[in-house]
Order: structure tokens, then sequence, then C-alpha cells
């Protein structure tokens, strides 16, 4: 097993045990391409790393062999363009295949990968381009992709090479065609650890997004997130639904899952049908499974026994808080229960339900080993438990855990702020219990101060969910002008259903009834969907800019 190279120690007696003991070895010159994926590809030739398929009745097996020589054909065809060490180029590849042959090419080369969303515009790719020196881009064929590079290159000097992984076009280079006659050995590049290995932009909701940097241990940290909260076993398949632009990709689809020895099922969906991803997960025959709670909840809308999810052991969440609802009718569904987990785009998974204790519904879970975690109030002093309080991350700046960001890549002032401190505060809010569960109340940006009171939109989303006309809904503030904010709840309706002035009276009286009253949102609307990113994460800060907009046209 590839993991006694990094771990002193992989079983554990109980999470106490596994809190305290749990150590992870780092080498100065560790390489993810190197390190393991060619290291896995000298240890057995036929092992599998990844089985992709798509809605178009495509699918390739590729083995730790295959990703090896690829690879390394792929690193000497972006050395040919001059990519090299420190180089910055951006994958816009969706779940194609390519991503992770890219990818470890890139990290061979210790050039800088930067992950990319379908849905960045002009703006956007001008921006990031502009902002880390983006020397080549390289991009799935899907028309809206290619029209805003093409668009973005008038507008910026930055990008030198346009790449396209599954189509020609004039002015794009063909990604399978410049790789077929380059040679499929690659001389070993020597990175150091500290180097910068992947930088990741936020959603920049509250300013321009900013450039979260990881460096090469960065795989490492997520041996936690694949083999102890994830459950990942070796060569058995493992799915985590994100698509490759996103930081959940690097916490599902490649580092810690293949430094376990699991195989990667990617399903490159055109969309979220709930049907086609289940359809999938039995035809395939998947082992552990990781989704955002809007995929379960739609996914129990289907009629669940006409499927044998048997081959399915492990079921785990993250992205969003999981409601009570969801957790209870998939277990009485399923039987299998679902172990929420919590981190950012800066970390490996901080929180999460281990094996070694029960999952409660609603709770994400105990500290990961790698962090030392804190819940502080507004003057930075320590939360009794019971007290909602910041998650902070202690001591960073002297003992930096493995697994979280480095800081922000050229802004050294930012960084400092940030990581230099006593600690690094997430910007979320949560409580602990008395047994050392902690409860997510959510962002600090997302909790409703409403006529004095603190409201976290997360227990009112729990509330709404418990009745059976509500699928999924998301809980904003809406500005009021008498008690400044008030607590407005966005809702999907299930079949049946239709909206009515006594149907949100219902829900009004049902929140009441369920969870505080003060908490029942005054204001309900209606909607055929609400707007989520590829990964299916709901994105409340576009509801709250909407919320606001309507208010200022009224």
């Amino acid at each position: 097993m590839l993991l006694h190279r990094y771990l002193p120690r992989i079983e554990f007696d109980s999470y106490e045990d596994f809190k305290e003991n749990y150590k992870v070895n780092v080498p100065d010159n560790f390489n993810f391409g190197y390190d393991v994926v060619d290291a896995w590809a000298e240890a057995d030739e036929s092992k599998k790393a990844l089985v992709w398929c798509d809605d178009h009745e495509n699918e390739k097996t590729l083995t730790f062999k295959d990703i090896s020589l690829l690879s390394n054909k792929a690193a000497n065809f972006f050395k040919s363009k001059g990519i090299t060490k420190g180089s910055v180029v951006m994958l816009i590849l969706r779940r194609r295949w390519e991503y992770w042959v890219c990818a470890t090419a890139l990290h061979k080369l210790g050039a800088i990968l930067i992950p990319g969303s379908l849905q960045l515009t002009k703006k956007d790719i001008v921006y990031r381009a502009d902002a880390a020196k983006i020397q080549m881009v390289i991009c799935v064929n899907d028309a809206f992709v290619i029209d805003q590079v093409e668009q973005a290159m008038g507008e910026t000097d930055a990008i030198k090479n346009r790449v396209l992984v599954d189509a020609h076009r004039d002015g794009w280079l063909t990604f399978g065609d410049e790789i077929a006659d380059m040679p499929d050995t690659l001389e070993r590049v020597d990175t150091k650890t500290k180097d910068t290995m992947i930088v990741f932009f936020t959603s920049g909701t509250t300013g321009m997004p900013k450039m979260v940097a990881h460096n090469f241990s960065y795989p490492l940290g997520h041996i936690v997130t694949a083999k102890y909260w994830q459950q990942v076993q070796e060569n058995k398949l493992h799915m985590s639904v994100s698509d490759s632009g996103w930081a959940k990709f690097g916490w599902g689809k490649i580092y810690g899952q293949w430094l376990c020895g699991a195989v990667i099922f990617a399903y490159d969906m055109d969309k979220f049908v709930p049907l086609h991803l289940l359809q999938k997960i039995t035809k395939y025959g998947v082992t552990t499974f990781c989704a955002p709670p809007t995929m379960f909840r739609f996914m129990l809308q289907e009629d669940l026994s006409q499927f044998d999810l048997s081959c399915v052991k492990h079921c785990c969440i993250a992205g969003e808080p999981l409601n009570p609802e969801v957790f209870n009718k998939w277990y009485e569904r399923t039987g299998l229960k679902l172990y929420e987990g919590f981190g950012q785009t800066e970390s490996s998974v901080m929180l999460a339900n281990f094996q070694w204790f029960d999952p409660i519904p609603g709770s994400t879970g105990k500290p990961s080993p790698l962090y030392n975690i804190r819940l502080v109030d507004a003057d930075g002093v320590d939360c009794p438990d019971g007290e909602e309080g910041s998650i902070v991350v202690n001591d960073v700046a002297h003992n930096p855990p493995t697994g979280l960001f480095v800081g922000y890549y050229m802004d050294e002032e930012l960084t400092k702020a940030n990581l230099h401190g006593k600690w690094y505060d997430t910007g979320d809010v949560a409580w602990r219990d008395s047994n050392g569960y902690f409860w997510f109340i959510g962002r600090n940006d997302d909790v409703i101060k409403c006529s004095g009171y603190r409201i976290g939109p997360f227990e009112v989303e729990s509330a709404l969910l418990t009745h059976p006309a509500v699928v999924e809904c998301a809980i904003t503030a809406a500005p009021d002008p008498i008690r400044g904010q008030v607590v407005k709840a966005t809702c999907v309706l299930a079949k049946g259903y239709a909206p009515s002035d006594a149907l949100i009276k219902e829900l009004q009286d049902h929140v009441k009834k369920t969870t505080a009253p003060y908490k029942y949102p005054r204001v309900v609307e209606f909607v055929d969907e609400l707007p989520k990113t590829l990964g299916g994460k709901i994105k409340r800060a576009q509801i709250r800019h909407e919320n606001h907009t309507k208010a200022e046209n009224k």
C-alpha cells in the first residue's frame, strides 16, 4: 500500500486515538505525478485508475500505467509550447477523462494548474488570465466555453496557446493530435514540496475572486479526506459528483483517492438527472459515493426500490449542510447513513463524521486530526459548548496543517493578513455540543439578522424540508424597511403541489411549529429550480443579490 510511505500509522482504535496520533510524513520533493501515479504504474501495470463514461454511450478505462504514459506525452507537448516549472495553465474540462492526464502532466512539470468552470464568461477569463498570468488554456469542446475564450483573447495578452481536447477548430491546437507523436518518457523535473502546485479562484461573492494557492503537499492533506471520511477502498470505484472546475474535484476525484489506490469513477453528465445518476451507480458498481445534499434530495424523489444499491458501502455529503430529513429518508430507503464533512477551497476536510462514531443527522462531525479547530466569539474568546462562534484554525503561522492553503497567489499582503496571525478564520459559524460534535450555522454572510435575532439559514431549511410540499429550498435574507432583514424562503415544490397563498401560510405555520417561531420565513417565493454551481451547490449569494435588486425596484 502506497500510504505506508507517508503514514507512520494507518489503523486507529478510536477517534481519540486518530485525533491524537495521526501523522503524515511530507517529503521535501513530493510530487503527485511521479510519487503516486508513476509509483502505482510501476508497482502494477494493470492497476485501474479511472473508469469514465458520459451520456452518449462513450466509456473508457485507464490504468495508472496509461495515465503515466499519456501524462508524459502531454508533458512533452506542454514543454514544446513553453510550459515549464512555474508556468500557469488553466483547464476548463468539465469531467472529461483528459483532465486527469493533463493535471498529472502539469504536476510533473512543476507547472501551476488553475481549474476553471464551464460557467466562466469572457470577463472572468480575462480577469484570471491577467491576474495569474495564464499562458495556456485547455478546454472541452463546448460552444459557450469556446466563444468566451475566443472573446477573451482580444482583451488579454497573457494566453499564448489554446487547446481543445476533443475537436478541431481554427486557432486552436487539438490535444489528441499534439500528443500522438510525443515521447512517452519524461525525465523527472526537480520540484519542491513548497512550490505552488494548484491555484483555485474563490467565488468572489464579496469582491473580486481571490487566488487560493496550495503547494505540492496538498494531495497528502487529502488522505484524511479519502480514507477516513469517504472511506474509499483500494481497487474499488469511488464517485464524487463534482465538475473539475471546483475544489471539490480535488477533494474527491483525484488526490486522496489515488493515494489510497481507489479507482475513480467519472460520469461526465451533460446535466444532473437523478434517474441517470442512479443508473450509472448501479451499472458500474460504485462502492463509495459523495455528492451534495441537493442531489440526494432529488434522488429521493425517484423510486429507489427499482435500483440495487447494495454495491454502495459508504455515502457522504459535502458542499452544504445536511438536513436531517434527507439523512433520515436516505437511511430508511437504502440502509446507508450519510457522513457529512466540512471544509473549504482553502483546505482539505476540516470537520467530518469519521468511522469511529455514529453520524448524528444535522451535525458536521468532529475535527480532522490535521487541524486544531477552535470556536471563538467576536472578541476572539473561546466559546463554551452550546454557544455559536466562528470556526478558526489555530496556530497556522507556526504549525501550518498539511492540506491548508499556503497563501493567496501573488498577494503577500492578503496572505499575511489571513495566515500570519493567531489563526485562520474560515468565515463560517458553528456551535459544539457537549459530546464534541460540531453543528454548522452558516457563512457569516449567510446568517440573517432580523429584529435583533441571529438566524442561521440551515435550521430554517431543515424545518421546511420536513414538509412534503418542499423538495428543496434556500433561506436567505431579504431587505426590510422596518426589521432591516427578514427571512425569505425560495422553494421548489414537489410533484402534485402548486403555489398559492394558502400554501405559503401552511409552510410558515409549519416552520413555527418545527423550530423557534421567530425564525419563520416572512417571505416565501416558489421557483422551478434554484441557481446552483455545476457541483450542485446552491448559489445563496445570487439569491441574496436578486432579493436586493427586487427591493430596490419596488
